[in-house]
Formats: structure tokens, sequence, C-alpha cells
């Protein structure tokens, strides 16, 4: 433990003074604004490096860090273990906010009477045939967990007690019911809350996304606020092109001019005279990134603003004759962010794979993170004796043939021994067992439908993984990500309709996940995807408005 006048940003980075600031604040909320590539993730793991290392959240009290996807969740769940160590990262609970309403739900569920009781055997589902105690859907987790607390004290006051902290990742999408939680958990309590976000990032308005969320939090909570203003993902050029969006979503936020110098960074506009040209011109374009210029598929993103498949469908036919591999990502939802796949992964990774040391330094770390040496050493030896018999398996099927027809067996036996206490440990939702069985199946499923693609299994473990494909993914997914190259299709009319403001920040965060180039495209024509019978409008029209901000930056080719 260190004092906190004497704490400094683990790993040598520099944060620039008013995330230093939030990172060392020791009373008081906060109400951090920050634009893309401002570090807010990188900020709120360092927080944590501070309250954990100094004292200042005092043990056994642990912090609470509420996302909104996943995927998010587990990046900075990821990144504060690499910022304070394993042992103290222990104490650090990263959740969505679903996932923090189940906790409340499953620990104090008996408080549920009536029409919101729940049995202890309950199962999430996406909609109820009928009322019954057996089953909750998914958007009522939020409001059994505030009954919860409108009811109990002794529940409002375990949460407090729990928590010295609480960290509030893309705050600006926060809905009313959402923050009604917050407000019933920690409102006018001794928590530090700090809530971090940017309102030109705001795209779930059609979730119920909250308008005016930072100033009713800082009013609500008595917090300070403070903005992020420099930008270290985009290279100069991308980042004069964000100064000209930002004018319009938040004038008060424009980026100061001394951050803008240089020319470096690419930005092209391209219009097709049909989805085919587009899709083939694409794709020999990513093809020329990864074989000429060396950049790896995972540096790649295609950024559709919705309905993926029916606007990539010839994309990702042109990628997959190229042999390029790309992930599809409506269909991989979160699995792949998931522990207990990423436990499946990287164990089939050292059964079938070359000399695989990061996928076993990683089995490792999840299944004897806090052992003792000894614990650790014995469960090694019984690792390597269940690899060793399964190699033997294996080795054997090869010579007829058939190298990969028992993987799933392998699978079961590894988890068998590992044990469901183990499994369990990976997540908090796998306290409930038919979570954890159902992120099982998915795993299985998805490895499977990667198999039909590839059928060599080390390979299809690669495309699973994240470091491996070109990522093609709906705008609102790619949020909080970032890439070398980001290409934005279909910049057109009839697919960026409806709210306005919304579709403006849709595109802000597109073109803000771009570090080094950006490429925009539109198309005259768009064929009706094959077994679609909905509207779908052939004749297409560029959105003048998106344009006008790329024009003015891109290459004349």
């Amino acid at each position: 433990m260190i004092a906190p006048d004497v704490w400094e940003p683990a790993d040598g980075l520099t944060l620039e003074p008013n995330a230093l600031l939030a990172s060392k604040e020791q009373v008081g909320n906060l109400a951090l604004t920050a634009g893309p590539g401002a570090g807010k993730t990188e900020m709120l793991a360092q927080r944590a490096d501070f309250l954990l290392r100094t004292g200042t959240c005092r043990y056994p009290k642990r912090i609470l860090a509420i996302s909104f996807k996943v995927d998010a969740s587990s990046n900075l769940k990821e990144r504060v273990k690499r910022r304070c160590g394993s042992e103290l990262a222990i104490r650090f609970d990263s959740f969505t906010f679903h996932a923090f309403a189940k906790r409340i739900i499953d620990r104090f569920r008996p408080i549920l009477t009536g029409q919101d009781a729940l049995d202890v055997a309950y199962k999430i589902v996406e909609r109820k045939v009928k009322p019954s105690r057996q089953e909750i859907e998914f958007a009522d987790l939020v409001p059994r967990a505030i009954a919860i607390l409108q009811k109990s004290a002794l529940a409002r006051n375990a949460i407090r007690q729990t928590y010295t902290d609480v960290f509030l990742d893309e705050f600006q999408d926060c809905t009313n019911q959402q923050y009604e939680l917050l407000k019933l958990a920690f409102q006018d309590t001794s928590t530090r809350l700090t809530a971090v976000g940017d309102t030109k990032q705001k795209i779930m308005g059609w979730a119920g996304a909250m308008d005016g969320i930072f100033q009713a939090f800082v009013v609500d909570f008595a917090a300070t606020p403070l903005n992020m203003y420099r930008n270290f993902r985009s290279k100069p050029k991308l980042l004069r092109l964000q100064n000209e969006i930002i004018r319009r979503l938040d004038p008060s936020s424009i980026m100061p001019d001394e951050q803008l110098a240089g020319d470096e960074g690419e930005v092209f506009a391209w219009r097709f005279e049909d989805s085919r040209k587009e899709a083939e011109y694409l794709a020999n374009l990513i093809e020329n990134w990864i074989n000429t210029e060396q950049l790896p598929p995972a540096e790649i993103a295609v950024l559709i603003r919705n309905q993926l498949d029916l606007y990539a469908d010839h994309l990702m036919a042109a990628l997959e004759t190229r042999g390029i591999p790309f992930r599809n990502e409506q269909h991989m939802q979160d699995i792949t962010v998931e522990p207990a796949a990423r436990l499946i992964v990287d164990y089939l990774s050292c059964l079938y794979g070359h000399r695989e040391p990061k996928a076993w330094i990683r089995l490792m770390n999840q299944l004897i993170p806090f052992a003792d040496e000894e614990i650790q050493s014995n469960a090694r030896k019984d690792l390597d004796q269940l690899v060793k018999r399964q190699r033997k398996a294996i080795a054997f099927l090869e010579l007829v043939d058939e190298p990969f027809s028992d993987w799933w067996q392998h699978v079961r036996t590894f988890l068998k021994q590992v044990g469901i206490e183990t499994l369990v440990s990976l997540s908090p939702d796998y306290e409930s067992h038919d979570r954890l069985k159902a992120v099982i199946s998915d795993t299985k499923d998805r490895i499977e439908e990667l198999l039909k693609q590839e059928p060599n299994l080390p390979k299809t473990l690669e495309r699973f993984s994240d470091d491996q494909a070109v990522r093609i993914l709906t705008i609102h997914k790619s949020k909080g990500l970032e890439f070398d190259s980001v290409i934005i299709m279909a910049v057109e009319n009839e697919i960026f309709f409806g709210n306005k403001d919304e579709n403006r920040c849709a595109f802000f965060v597109g073109v803000s996940r771009a570090k080094n180039r950006l490429v925009l495209t539109h198309a005259d024509q768009r064929e009706r995807p094959t077994g679609y019978t909905k509207r779908w409008e052939v004749q297409r029209t560029h959105q003048n408005e998106y344009f006008s901000y790329v024009l003015p930056f891109a290459r004349k080719e």
C-alpha cells in the first residue's frame, strides 16, 4: 500500500491534467465528459489502481463498475487487472446494468412478492407467454431490482456497505429506469460515483436514453463536472474532420487548434454504381491493406448503420472468395467475450495448436489466478496430463483422417476435470448455472458454424478470437472500439433515416473509430437481398450532410 500523495499512474503512463485529477479524487462525485479517443477507459483503470493501491478503497470493500455492453465491461475489468495486478483486481466488480440488476435480484429475491415473485431457479427469457414465477423478461431485470431497493432498507444498506466507489461508463446512454436504480442505491450516501461519457456519442435514444443525464447527475449527486479534451486515438486530419461534426453536435466541445496540427491520416469518399461493384472494390482494397501494407486484419473494421446482413452480404461473399477472414458481429453477439467461451477456445488451442504459450498462460490465469505455488503446480500437472492423454487420442484419429472428430468430447472431459465451482467463479453471471450452460452451448454452436466455413479446427479457433479477422459490425456495436482503418458503408438517406440528432451522433461514433484511415462509400443502386420481402429501396441517394463533412478532407483519386 502506498500514500495517495506519492501515487503515480501505473505503467508510467501520462494523463492529461483533468484525467489525473479525476483519478486521484478522494471525496466527491465526478461527472467527466470526454470525446472519443480521450482515454476514458484508461482513466477509470488508473482511478481503480489509485483507489486500490492507496487503500482509499479500504479492504474488504470493493469498486463497482457499470457499463452498457458486455465487451466494454470485460475490457475494463481486464485493463484494471493489468494496471494493479490480479490480487487487487479481485475487488473490482465490472457488470452491465442488467447484470448488476440480476445480482440484486439473486441476492434479495425473497423480497419480491405478488406478481413480481420469482422462484429460485427462474430463467431469463426474451418474452413470457404468460405470468410466471419461473421466468423473467430481460427488460424486467432493472424494474425488479428497483422494486427490491424501494421495499428494503436492508438491501440498500447491503449494497452501500459493499462498495466505496462506483464507475459509470458511457453514462450518456443511461435510461430513466437505470438512473432511478442508481439513485435508490447510492444517492445521498458516502459512496463516490464517477460518471464518464460523451454526449456527442449518444446513440441509445431508441432505448430510452435520458436527455440531459449529465446535468441531472451534477445536481442530484452534487458532482463536480470535468472535461477531457485531448484525443489520443486519431491522426490530425481525422481530428479536423471530427471537429467539423462536433461544431454541429456540441460547439462547446470543439477541440483546440494545437491538437489538430499535422497532415497525417487519410480520408476517402467513394461513389459506386451498384452494391456489387462496391463490394468487389472494397474486398480488393482490404486484401491490399492486409497483403501489401501488412495491416493486421483485426485493425480493419467495416461499419454499417444497421441491418448488417442486408448491406454487407456481397462484401462478405467477396472476402470469402479471397480467403480473407472476417467476423460478422451480428452473428457473434457477445459470446467471444464470455470467460467460459474464452476458456474453451484457449484449451482447444493448446490441444490442437502448435506451441500456444499465450493461450496456455490465459488458461492458467483463468483457472488458478490467486492460488499458492503448490496448488498452481498441482493444477498444471493435472492439466498437462490431460492434454497429453487427449493428444495421443488426436494423433490416432489423424491416422484415419478424422483429427477433429472428437473435439467436443475432449472439451466435456476438460470441463468435468475443471469442475463446476471453478467455472462458476469465472463470472458472477455463472452463479445461474443455466446461464453457464447456455454460454457453453453457444460456444459449441459457434465453433461448429465456423467449422463449416473452415474445416481446420486451429484456423477456426483463430477466427473465433478477436485478433485474426476483419470486423464487420454495426456502428452501435463499434462504440468503445478503435481500428487503424475504418470503412463506413452505405452512407445513404435510406439507412440514416428517422431521428436526425441520433443519426448524426451515430455517424460521429463511426467516424471517430478510425485511428489512421477512414473510407466512406455509397451506391446508386442496392439490389434487394435474396429472400428479403420487406420494404427495400433499390435506388439510393447519398447522405449529403455527412459527405459534406468528409469531402474537404478526402483524397482525390
